[in-house]
Order: C-alpha cells, then structure tokens, then sequence
C-alpha cells in the first residue's frame, strides 16, 4: 500500500510541441519497460506503442522540431561561457552532449519509415484496432514469433530499440533540459483553484500529496494557467478548500 505522505508528480504541456514530446517519452517508456516479454499482453503492450509512435512520427515534423530545440540550448549555454563564476568545464561538457544528440539524429535514417517498413509491426499494427484483435487466428506470424527462442526475439527487440536510440536520446535531453529549468515551489490553493503567469512556459511539474486524494485538471498556455483540484472521492470534497503543494514553471 502506499504511504499516505508520498507526493505524486504531475506534469502538464503548456503548447502542443511539448504535448507530442511527452506522449512520445510515454511510448518510449512503455517499448523499454516490456521490451522483456512474459505473456501476449505485454507483447502487445509493445507493438500497440510502436503502432502509436508511427503514428505521431507520421503526424509531426519531430525531427526538425527536436533539431532546433538541441541548437537552441547550445547557443544558450554558450551565452553563458562569458558570465562571471560559471562552470565552463559543465558547459562544454553539455554542449558537446548536445552536439552529439544533433550528429547522431541528423544521420539516422527516417525511424518511421524503419518501423513501418517491418512486416511483424505492420501485420500487428492491422489488427490493434479489432476488438480482441490478438488472438493468434488474426495475428499468426505474431503468435509463431512468440514461440522463437529468446534470443531470437530479444535480437529483434534490441534492432528496434537502436533504431530509436536517436529519437530517444534527443528527447530525453531536451526534456531534462525543460525540467531543470525551474524549481519546485511550495504554493497554496484557494478553494481548489490556483492561477498563475508566465512567460513563455513550456511545462508544469506539480508535486501534490497524495494524502487529499486530489488530482489536478489544469487549463493554459504559454502566458497564463489556471489548475482546479478535483477530489477523487466526493466525500473527500473538504480537502480541496486549501491545501499547500509544489509547483514549478519550465
């Protein structure tokens, strides 16, 4: 059971940009988490990620997007070289990082095409959208590749998650990048609601505790931002009056 003082981390997109990048982070997880597999659901757990992330890749402009973000964060850490009482050893450790982030998803080749291009996945991508769509009479190349030995299956697995390696490792900085940007500040409620200013916010991280039950709908954009606490139970409603909880602004 949980423990009654943990503090649940929420995060919301402040612009669409960040809204496709975290779902893609999502995905990602999910591909790393079952990329050991011990049944059909957590196989299919893994293709369904995969079918989404065609998806979104099929819909955005992500490597472009990603490209300008890594180039926008090297020119601002090279600012910083010339500021007094800097960490110039850091920097250039993370503009170099940066540098390679960018190398190595400029000379990927298209990770759509890639993932598209594999018979299993599209065979499996076909059938996600009938209900109960896995059974081994719809999906028998699938149902066969979970019978191969499992080298055999972590050998394709491991193809798979290198050629996301450049998508994942792009991300995943530039989101640390967005994080670290601002600290966790206690702030309070009123009467369930907390609104707030920015300029040009990309990200809210709320840490609340779990104890009030509550979770946040949250509304806004780059300048502005309202979050209203809901409870999760209606004989928890009290706890929404005022509450304290940890907000940051990246």
């Amino acid at each position: 059971m949980s423990d009654i003082n943990t503090m649940i981390l929420v995060e919301h997109p402040l612009n669409e940009k960040m809204r496709t990048w975290l779902r893609i982070e999502y995905l990602l997880k999910q591909l790393l988490y079952q990329k050991n597999f011990k049944n059909i659901a957590s196989t299919l757990t893994f293709f369904r990620a995969v079918s989404d992330l065609i998806d979104i890749l099929e819909r955005f402009e992500i490597r472009g997007d990603l490209l300008k973000k890594l180039e926008y964060q090297q020119q601002k850490l090279s600012s910083w070289l010339c500021a007094p009482n800097t960490d110039k050893d850091l920097i250039d450790s993370l503009i170099t990082k940066l540098e390679a982030c960018k190398n190595a998803l400029v000379s990927a080749p298209r990770i759509r095409d890639c993932l598209k291009e594999d018979r299993l996945i599209t065979s499996v991508r076909q059938r996600l959208s009938i209900s109960g769509g896995g059974c081994s009479f719809d999906l028998p190349a699938l149902h066969l590749w979970l019978h191969l030995p499992d080298e055999d299956q972590s050998q394709y697995i491991g193809n798979i998650i290198y050629t996301l390696k450049p998508l994942h490792h792009a991300l995943m900085m530039i989101l640390d990048f967005v994080r670290q940007s601002s600290s966790l500040e206690m702030v309070n409620s009123s009467n369930g609601f907390f609104k707030g200013n920015t300029e040009k916010g990309e990200l809210l991280r709320l840490r609340i505790p779990l104890k009030n039950r509550l979770y946040p709908k949250i509304s806004g954009n780059k300048n502005r931002y309202v979050i209203h606490f809901i409870p999760l139970e209606p004989e928890h409603s009290r706890s929404v009056d005022n509450f304290s909880f940890e907000l940051a602004c990246c």
